[in-house]
């Protein structure tokens, strides 16, 4: 009896031990199991991260914008110039006398003149030299033939008086045309004038060495900006936070000289130091050389020192030549691993259209492209044309000199 009973407590210790064994073996089962599915799943993990990392290291492809960029010189309206566009009383057409330009300014994204005789209108009594005051409709045809801004800080942007540049400014934003250098109120005079091009924001200035000793009324400076340091200084800096291509307009240097002289080079160096992208000069009436000059922080900028007359009643030779400026410009937009973006502008391919002002006895004027030019509109013609041609390369070699018309 005492041996059976041992043997059973044998055969069931030998019982437990197997049921022992055999759930601790399919515990290690399941434990390596889920071992497996957390590994598998870690990896997993893993390699979704590292695909995700590997995406945010390529960066997005850089996106470019591109615009052209075109300006003429003096719009300077002699009384025999608009006495040949009179068609009615208090009535005048100037659109004859730009009809031969008209495609190669239209042709420009942006195209800026400069607004030489202020256009105060016919209420107030139109006047020539000494004394300018145009008729509005010089304002009709340069917005027909395709111009998007004009710069009116010039000699004699004070000759007809505060009306005067209240009565163009007036007409200038009925017309849609930007109009910088000249101001009705001190908030205008500080507001960094705009406008963008295929996501390209051009911010425009401009600036006159004097006004023939003429004075702004007391309290009203605004009225005309002034060639100094310290303002251009301010203003270019605040116009590069607002704007991505930054045009200034000089009114400077000496009148009916060919080449720049020290100031002028010195006014344009500090643009360029500034930052300035592009240089449009007026004021001595002849065709000046255009010149590349390098900022203090290396950027480049392009300075062409005179555009000379559009048109004018001017009638010595040189004074009737001018020009149309044409700029390409590329903004690109660069990205790092991080989506941040670089912004780059790049000013390129400069072309020059040489113009010429034809008339007899004071009157039947046009402007026709020196190419197109005949020996019955002026001899020797074709020596003349490379004659400027090979005076408005000299320090700018790669210049182009358009001869056909380019389409937007």
């Amino acid at each position: 009896m005492l041996s059976s009973l041992k043997e059973c407590i044998k055969i069931i210790r030998k019982s437990i031990a197997v049921l022992f064994l055999f759930l601790l073996a399919a515990c290690n089962n399941n434990i390596e199991k889920e071992e497996n599915n957390i590994n598998e799943s870690t990896s997993e993990t893993k390699e979704t991260e590292i695909v995700e990392e590997v995406e945010l290291t390529v960066p997005k492809e850089p996106d470019i914008y591109t615009a052209t960029v075109s300006a003429i010189g003096d719009i300077l309206i002699h009384n025999s110039v608009y006495e040949d566009a009179h068609i009615a009383e208090n009535q005048y057409d100037f659109s004859k006398m730009f009809e031969e330009v008209k495609p190669y300014l239209e042709s420009a994204d942006i195209t800026i003149a400069n607004s030489e005789s202020i256009i105060g209108g016919q209420d107030i009594g139109l006047s020539s030299y000494p004394q300018f005051n145009s008729p509005y409709e010089v304002g009709d045809v340069l917005k027909d033939v395709g111009v998007d801004v004009v710069t009116m800080a010039n000699n004699h942007t004070l000759d007809r008086g505060e009306q005067a540049i209240i009565n163009a400014t007036n007409y200038w934003n009925k017309l849609g045309i930007t109009y910088v250098g000249a101001a009705t109120s001190q908030e205008e005079a500080e507001t960094i004038k705009t406008l963008t091009v295929n996501n390209i924001v051009f911010s425009f200035l401009g600036y006159t060495y004097g006004t023939n000793g003429l004075k702004t009324p007391e309290g009203k400076e605004y009225l005309v900006n002034y060639i100094d340091e310290e303002k251009m200084t301010e203003d270019i800096k605040k116009a590069k936070t607002t704007s991505d291509v930054v045009i200034v307009n000089l009114h400077q240097g000496n009148e009916y000289a060919p080449l720049f002289n020290d100031h002028q080079e010195h006014i344009a160096q500090l643009a360029a130091d500034l930052g300035a992208d592009i240089v449009f000069g007026h004021h001595p009436h002849v065709l000046q050389p255009a010149k590349w000059y390098t900022g203090i922080n290396g950027n480049k900028t392009f300075v062409i020192h005179s555009l000379g007359n559009f048109i004018s009643g001017q009638d010595k030779l040189y004074r009737q030549i001018g020009a149309i400026m044409q700029l390409d410009v590329t903004k690109t937009i660069t990205y790092d691993e991080k989506d941040i973006e670089t912004i780059s502008i790049d000013i390129t391919n400069p072309q020059l259209l040489p113009t010429y002002v034809r008339f007899a006895n004071w009157k039947n004027y046009k402007i026709i492209p020196m190419h197109q030019l005949t020996n019955d509109d002026l001899d020797n013609h074709q020596e003349i044309y490379e004659g400027v041609k090979e005076h408005m390369s000299q320090f700018v070699p790669e210049i182009q000199y358009i001869e056909n018309v380019t389409s937007k």
